[in-house]
């Protein structure tokens, strides 16, 4: 995979960027005055980013992915990963029949949600797996392969299905190997 330089990613416009930030030169960003991406985080090949976007530190972006923030935006905080094809939407048609459908048409016959999205600290969303508009992915949480997350989530917990349910608790190991982690990367820079 061939990362942008980071003379190319501060051309690219961005709100704000981070230091090790890699984004692969066959990602499509749009809006990049709108996105704003911390330190040590990775968008893969092949992957969409369009609208308002806070990408927190150390999150991981697979190959294919769609992230459509719109004007709602999407927060991924610290420590997230969005496996390959996990699509997030901030916004939606009325899929209902009373509207018409699609950006084609004038906004007076169609009927847009539009509502933020908030993915915890150490949120992972698995391949293949979709969240809709207006869910709040708790902290910690692990969403399984395939999973369509249409309702916001409690902090700590394993979520599968289509609509997702929970299933169990997730552990929380993996806090003593973050404050492991940075200790040692503080350290490291000492």
């Amino acid at each position: 995979m061939a990362y942008l330089t980071q003379t190319q990613l501060e051309d690219m416009g961005f709100k704000s960027i981070g230091e090790n930030v890699k984004i692969s030169d066959k990602a499509s960003i749009y809006n990049p005055e709108t996105i704003e991406i911390d330190d040590n985080s990775r968008i893969d090949d092949f992957c969409v980013l369009s609208g308002k976007l806070i990408i927190g530190k150390y999150v991981h972006i697979a190959p294919q992915c769609l992230v459509a923030g719109g004007d709602e935006g999407i927060t991924f905080s610290d420590f997230c990963g969005l496996a390959y094809q996990g699509q997030i939407f901030t916004q939606s048609d009325d899929y209902t029949g009373l509207n018409l459908t699609n950006p084609n048409i004038p906004s007076r016959y169609t009927k847009v949600f539009k509502k933020k999205v908030f993915l915890g600290k150490h949120v992972i969303i698995g391949a293949g797996s979709m969240v809709f508009p207006g869910v709040h992915v708790a902290e910690g949480c692990s969403v399984g392969a395939m999973t369509l997350v249409n309702k916001s989530t409690e902090a700590w917990g394993i979520y599968v299905g289509n609509p997702a349910k929970r299933v169990k608790e997730r552990k929380k190991d993996l806090l003593i190997l973050e404050k492991q982690f940075l200790e040692e990367r503080t350290n490291d820079h000492i």
